[in-house]
């Protein structure tokens, strides 16, 4: 007895009245009010109840039985990939003999802070529809799917019955892998892609490869005239690359990076970014490193080139926390000279909101620079830029105009007082972050810096 008792319960939990259950539930109350005046009104208004009565339990057998046919189950990425949109897909089939009207809510993330997904659709006997809706993660973790919720309703539309399908499981969401790919094929096309531009190569490496027949581009100041009075035709030398130079990418995770554009911090940012460069710099041949900050060292990874280099990144890179700390420069000029071994290139991702703050660390940068080729990533306030933009009608938008002039014109101060010191500046958009780092790397590879 307590068995169906128990069953009876947990079929009952998973059915809910509708809203035309209530609209008849208010039609048969007006028709019992007016009852009161009219004896036949009243009757009617009795029928009406039976009527509803026998209607909604025929609608709870009709939904219990197309419940018995519906199954679903999710696909998602084996890793959700950090600010990219990415599509989840649920499968939904229907085994019973009768067509079902449904919504699917699928129970997402809490990180997603999405509280309005609902999919409506329909499905005709043994047909089987997939469901597809987007997702994109703002920030690095473990996200939590749980079950699939359908909720079925008939004809009638008296109830709804809720079918829920268990389908948890925990997707990881690692630092921007859809973004590393597309950098790298657009860094190999011989076409500029957006984002990128092709360099000139301004300086050559003097590691000889071979000696090759002229043709039609080649430099003319590559002609080996011995060889081309030996073979009666112009040959030239072909050099290659300089290869297996070290670049460390140096992210601070102090208080300065907290800062969100967009919904993403600039350490996400950055580290979106760190991780598309080092495979830029591994496909070029050279070896990528990493070294985290703040108060204290964080992660050092040394430089290197080796197949699996960038899952070892791509898993340092996931668990990087912010510290909401000042960070220490002297700290970190102490870690490249004894951690990262010889002269490297450093591509230091940080922020200075002021020149005080700039004044502070100047020292130590320039430490820095004596030991290794120093590049510092600053970030624009694109809501700042933004104020210049546009008309001014009132005296309180001239004020705000004025202001963010002020400030933008600060930055580019501090970017003007590195490069006096010897240190090369980036000073970019959030959102451009990934391509004007790479570009500033093909840079300096062509200018034969590295």
């Amino acid at each position: 007895m307590r068995e169906h008792l128990n069953s009876f319960y947990d079929h009952l939990r998973y059915f809910y009245l509708g809203n035309r259950f209530f609209y008849a539930v208010a039609g048969v109350i007006l028709l019992s009010v007016i009852g009161f005046s009219a004896n036949w009104v009243f009757y009617l208004a009795v029928l009406g109840l039976v009527a509803l009565v026998i209607a909604t339990l025929y609608d709870v057998y009709l939904l219990y039985r197309a419940a018995s046919g519906i199954s679903a189950t999710r696909r998602t990425p084996k890793v959700l990939s950090l600010s990219d949109e990415m599509a989840i897909r649920v499968k939904v089939r229907n085994d019973g003999a009768a067509p079902v009207a449904a919504t699917l809510v699928d129970e997402l993330p809490a990180q997603l802070q999405i509280r309005d997904h609902r999919i409506a659709f329909t499905l005709d006997p043994d047909q089987e529809k997939e469901l597809t809706y987007p997702v994109r993660p703002m920030s690095r973790g473990e996200y939590a799917f749980g079950n699939i919720n359908i909720f079925l309703t008939s004809n009638l539309g008296l109830g709804e019955r809720r079918v829920e399908v268990p389908a948890e499981e925990v997707v990881p969401v690692y630092p921007s892998i859809l973004q590393m790919r597309q950098f790298a094929l657009k860094a190999k096309t011989t076409i500029p892609a957006p984002g990128m531009r092709r360099m000139r190569r301004l300086a050559k490496s003097y590691e000889f490869d071979q000696i090759k027949d002229y043709v039609l581009g080649d430099d003319f100041r590559s002609i080996n005239w011995k060889a081309t009075g030996r073979h009666q035709k112009l040959m030239v030398n072909q050099y290659e690359d300089e290869r297996a130079q070290r670049v460390f990418c140096v992210i601070d995770k102090g208080r300065t990076m907290l800062m969100p554009f967009d919904g993403l911090s600039l350490m996400d940012y950055s580290i979106n970014a760190t991780l598309a460069l080092s495979n830029v710099i591994i496909n070029r041949q050279d070896r990528a490193g990493l070294l985290t900050f703040s108060d204290k060292i964080g992660n050092v990874l040394p430089a290197d080139s080796k197949p699996d280099h960038i899952r070892r990144l791509l898993d340092v890179l996931y668990r990087q926390q912010e510290r909401q700390k000042e960070s220490n420069y002297d700290l970190l000029y102490y870690a490249s000279r004894r951690l990262l071994g010889g002269r490297s290139l450093l591509i230091l991702f940080t922020n200075f909101e002021s020149n005080y703050a700039l004044d502070r660390v100047l020292p130590g940068l320039r430490k820095i620079t004596k030991a290794h080729q120093l590049v510092v990533i600053m970030f624009e306030n694109t809501e700042v830029a933004d104020k210049l933009e546009g008309r001014v009608e009132t005296v309180e938008e001239l004020y705000q105009q004025s202001t963010a002039r002020h400030f933008i014109q600060q930055k580019q101060l501090m970017a003007a007082r590195l490069r006096q010191n010897g240190v090369k500046v980036i000073l970019t958009r959030p959102e451009n972050l990934t391509g004007d780092v790479i570009n500033k790397y093909l840079e300096l590879k062509a200018r034969g810096v590295i």
